[in-house]
């Protein structure tokens, strides 16, 4: 756990060094006029493919960018940059995504946040931490009390969140859509936000940033309450005491 620990901390750290004075010249359109890519996306993701093989060789990375097979029993879930419209238009709410999973399990994980100097790991049994120290989930009880992060994919026909936002826009104390659900979840298991939900993500979005939560004290869950399954791109994510709640106010929606 601690070899791939390292490994996505030096992986991380060339990314961030990398983008962080990065400015895109070439902005493209992937399935749809919203989905963007950069030239730094797939820079960022070569890199992180080379430092991680120097530290972990010959276990697989699977990208956003690149691709990979993630059925191997360990391999890599990386997002080379987590908020790329973020990115694109020049605001600093963009990160790098990196984490070791074996199936649904996530062992290791990093994200980095480089314009605003956000470090987050995280290894399973080992804690969460920032540059700060530990992190815990907050302490909020009341859904009506509670901030909550969310997203929305870039396709909004079918299944596009837009109902569940109002709902909970007008139940719980409010909501914020920052445009990176791996900085969400990071800021969960900081207490920052105490609780985020979203559908139609990948594993690289998820990845690190659930396990950041578990072991911050949060829960994970689908929106159901059901088992999370990084393959299935649904979650549930909260600092437990609003879970039920969420669960409850999400079914009404």
């Amino acid at each position: 756990m601690s070899d791939l620990l390292v490994a996505a901390r030096a992986a991380a750290r060339a990314a961030s060094t990398l983008l962080r004075d990065a400015r895109p010249d070439r902005v493209k359109s992937k399935s749809n006029p919203r989905d963007l890519v950069t030239e730094w996306d797939v820079k960022s993701e070569e890199l992180i493919r080379r430092v991680l093989e120097e530290h972990a060789p010959g276990v697989p990375v699977v990208g956003e960018e690149g691709g990979g097979d993630a059925t191997s029993d360990l391999h890599w879930l990386v997002d080379p940059i987590d908020g790329t419209v973020n990115f694109a238009h020049g605001l600093p709410l963009w990160c790098v995504s990196i984490a070791a999973a074996r199936g649904n399990d996530v062992l290791a994980g990093v994200v980095v946040a480089p314009l605003l100097d956000w470090w987050f790991e995280a290894s399973a049994g080992g804690g969460a931490r920032d540059a700060n120290g530990p992190l815990a989930v907050s302490r909020v009880d009341r859904l009506d009390q509670a901030l909550l992060g969310t997203g929305f994919p870039y396709d909004m026909t079918g299944e596009n969140n837009l109902d569940r936002w109002s709902h909970l826009m007008r139940t719980a104390g409010s909501c914020r859509r920052l445009g990176s659900a791996a900085i969400d979840l990071c800021l969960v298991a900081k207490g920052a936000l105490d609780g985020h939900w979203e559908n139609r993500l990948q594993a690289w979005d998820l990845a690190a940033g659930v396990l950041m939560i578990r072991e911050a004290g949060g829960i994970v869950t689908n929106m159901t309450g059901g088992s999370f399954d990084l393959a299935v791109g649904e979650v549930l994510a909260s600092n437990g005491a609003i879970h039920n709640g969420l669960i409850a106010e999400l079914a009404r929606a």
